[in-house]
Order: C-alpha cells, then structure tokens, then sequence
C-alpha cells in the first residue's frame, strides 16, 4: 500500500524538496524555481506550491527573496565527532546544581522555557478526542472508580500496545508487558531487575540528565560511552569495554537520541544487539521519541534484533498523546517475571481507567494520523530553530540534524554554556546546558534546545537574545586570553 496516499499534494512537494535540501541535493544558496515554474513543471496549481514553499519557509529551509522567488537557506555545519577525548573531571556536584536550578526557573512563569521537553500546548495533543475517549471509558466501567486496579489492570491497552509493535519490529505478547507510571518508572524497574548496589551500568554519553541521580539512588555507577551525533553508541568501545569491565547493564536510546536527535544505522543495532545475547548483557532500550521518527517506515528498534530475550523495551505515551496520564509500558524479556513482582512491591498498578482510554484512542485508529501529523510538526520545528541558530549564534556554532523528535543540541566553540546559562538566567531564559548531560567536563561547549512549543514572538525572542549572549561571549574570549 502507498504510504502516501491520503497526503496533500502539497504536503508531498514540500517533503520531497526537503529531503534534497537535508540531503544536500539542492545546496545553500540555491535558487528554487519560480512558484509558476514549479507548477508548469508538476503539473499542479499554483496554491498547491505556495503552499509548500510556504511551509519550508516556516521551517527555516528556505528564504523569500525581496521578487526574485525563494533560495535555499544557510545551513549550520553538523557536529562530527563524539568528544570521546574531551577532558572529563568529575563535576556531579555541579550537575545536580544547574538541574535544581533549571527546575526551579521552568516553575516561573516570567520565565522563557527553552528546555523543558514536553510538548506544551493544543496543537500537540488530540486533547478534545481524548477527552471523549476518556469519558466513554469511564461510563463503560461504572465501578471502575471504587475498584482497586490490579497489576495489569488495562488489558485493552496491553492488546494495543502488542498490536502496535511489529510496526517497528517489536514482536511480542502481552504476558512480557507491564504498565507503569510512566518511562521513568519503566527505567528503574528495569535497572532494578538487573543490577545490585555497587555494580556498573554503561550509559551513552551525552545521555539522558535523569540516569545520573537514577543511578546513584540505586547505588550504581555509571561508566560512560563515546556516542557519535549523527550515528549513536560506539559499539566497538562497548565491546572493548566489556573485554576488561564486569557491566550489570547498559541503558541506551539507538532511535531518536536524547539529546542528540540521532538514530544508529540499523547494522549498528544487529551488531549491538547480537553482542548483547553473546555476552548475556542485560540492555535496556529507551524508546519513547522513537514514534517520531521523521522518515517512514520507521527504522526497526534494537529489540527487533533480540533473539533471546536480553533486551528490555521503555517506552510511555506523555511524549505523543497524553503526558498527564503519565502512562509508560515495560517490554520485560527475560526479566519479565522479576520486574512484575517488582512493580507489585512498589506502586502496585495503574490506573484502568486511564489506560483503557489511551486503548480506545488507538482502537480507534486516530493515532497514526496523529502520529504523521506531529511528525511533520515537528521536522519543521526544529528546522526553523536551526534557522534562527544559524542567524543569530556564533558562526562557528553546530547543530545536529535530528532524524526524529523535538530536541536540537548544540556545540558552541570557545562559550562555556554554564556562563552562558547564568547569563540567560538573568534574563529570565533557561535552556539546558552541556554539563548536565555527562558526568565529566566535556560538553561545557553544548547545550539543549527543545522545540516542542508555539514558535512565537516571545520564543524566537529567546533564541535571539541567547544567541546574541553567545556572541558576546565568543567575543570576550580571545580578550581573556
């Protein structure tokens, strides 16, 4: 079946010209053929291509021309390598720090939030059609909201989820999933089943802020592992690892990296996974961007290549559907019986009421068009905020191109981004700087943007100022030295 069929004719113009452009077939500076051209050429109205040249303008990829048509935007150099050899003292404590400080700026509501990477806002969520979902569930289930929900309550959704999963190679039964309050929740189960006090546990790096005090609660310690932007986890540094290190487990995110937006080449994912079997190496894979995955079909999961059961599948809806139903889900192989035992001894269950609406709406089949429309949303979200990067940052500034999700990282040679995040601040700005993703030093260079909000005037003002501070900063530098 074509996978386009359904789409705007527009729709499909734009996403064909921006393939050539993220592709470099059509290069900065290159000029696109006049709206009139373009439409002789294809063969369509002229509003089906106003359309599509408007939409990559809205996405930073290309710029109106003052009567001379539209050209390809600047492009911002992408980063190239994974900082493997970039100095790493220690810095935990500052870590935690700048963390309690960017909690405490998003509760400001002066405050600009260019970190926080949760969708905000209506035109993310199918609010109104959840809404009605959530209402027929609870009507259904009249004793529902007396009844204690046991492990496993919602077994609609259990089917759903099952359903779902050979979309991206996840095959499955239901006896192997386990419902959780949220990704977060799924994460420590998982670590829990595997790992005692005292043992190791690799990590990407950069990697997921949230892993370090996880693993520190549970008396675990991180060992980092190089991770290219643009191809994911260094699989021979996790084979050379293993030659000399005893791992009780390692926690990757191979689809749609958090921070870096990459996805691992899908013979990266057969090598790590068959390693993984191997060597009995318990790996859990993070998944909850993976959905929003810009190219269809989606690249398989590092699961797909599982053949006994070493890998363990996290993942929720908050990213994609309804994040204060905080509705996550453990694919638990091997570990399945321990993880549920220990889900029983903590929280005990979620909600069935909850979780047998997010079944009706995917029942119901609204949520893959929902799913292709935030995909689209949010290629030309991030690529209108490299745009703004490219205009308003150091020249020497690099962007990752991400292949999915909402996130866009950042490196920014000679601008310590902790300066620069207390000079934002000060500003009533925050955004997530490099050292909160590492232990070590090394990405005192980087920083997070999310660009998962309204890309309004208070947004871009942001961007702007941020920008204009970096500058300041780049300036300032060969001064101090």
């Amino acid at each position: 079946m074509d996978s386009r069929a359904g789409v705007p004719r527009y729709q499909r113009l734009a996403d064909e010209l921006s393939d050539a452009i993220q592709a470099g077939r059509l290069p900065s500076g290159a000029r696109l053929p006049s709206l009139r051209q373009m439409a002789d050429q294809r063969s369509i109205s002229l509003n089906t291509v106003i359309a599509a040249y408007r939409q990559l303008e809205d996405a930073g990829l290309v710029v109106p021309l003052p009567r001379a048509g539209f050209e390809v935007a600047a492009r911002l150099q992408v980063p190239q390598r994974s900082l493997r050899d970039a100095p790493s003292a220690p810095t935990a404590p500052s870590q935690q720090a700048m963390m309690a400080r960017v909690l405490r700026a998003q509760q400001q509501p002066q405050v600009v939030d260019l970190a926080f990477a949760g969708p905000r806002g209506r035109m993310f969520y199918p609010g109104a059609q959840l809404q009605r979902h959530t209402a027929q569930a609870l009507r259904r289930g009249a004793t529902t909201l007396e009844t204690y929900a046991r492990p496993n309550a919602s077994q609609a959704l259990i089917a759903q989820i099952v359903r779902r999963g050979p979309r991206m190679g996840l095959h499955t039964v239901p006896e192997r999933i386990l419902l959780t309050h949220g990704a977060m929740e799924a994460l420590q189960l998982a670590l829990r089943a595997v790992t005692s006090p005292g043992d190791a546990v690799g990590l990407e790096a950069p990697s997921y802020f949230n892993l370090y005090p996880l693993l520190s609660s549970l008396g675990l310690h991180a060992i980092e592992l190089p991770t290219h932007p643009q191809h994911g986890l260094d699989v021979d540094a996790v084979e050379a690892l293993l030659d000399t290190t005893a791992l009780a487990a390692l926690v990757v995110m191979p689809t749609v990296h958090n921070p870096l937006g990459c996805t691992m080449p899908v013979a990266a994912k057969q090598r790590l996974a068959n390693l993984a079997n191997a060597r009995q190496l318990p790996v859990i894979e993070d998944i909850v961007y993976a959905e929003l995955q810009y190219a269809e079909p989606l690249e398989p999961l590092l699961k797909a290549f599982d053949r006994d059961g070493w890998i363990m599948v996290c993942a929720g809806f908050s990213k994609t559907l309804a994040p204060d139903y905080r509705i996550g889900w453990l694919e638990g192989g091997r570990f399945s019986e321990r993880i549920a035992l220990l889900k029983f001894q903590s929280s005990g269950a979620e909600s069935r009421l909850l979780g047998d609406a997010v079944a009706a709406f995917l029942e119901a089949g609204n949520y893959e068009h929902h799913l292709r429309r935030l995909r689209r949303l949010y290629r030309e979200q991030t690529g209108r905020v490299r745009q703004l990067v490219a205009e308003h940052f150091p020249a020497a500034t690099r962007a990752t191109e991400p292949t999915g999700g909402f996130l866009l990282w950042l490196e920014v040679p000679g601008v310590d981004t902790g300066g620069l995040f207390e000079r934002a601040l000060a500003e009533d700005i925050v955004f997530m700087p490099g050292q909160v993703y590492s232990r070590g030093a090394r990405y005192r260079h980087c920083l997070r943007l999310s660009c998962c909000q309204p890309l309004d005037e208070r947004y871009v003002a942001a961007i702007t100022r941020v920008g204009a501070l970096a500058r300041e900063m780049a300036d300032e530098a060969p001064r101090a030295c």
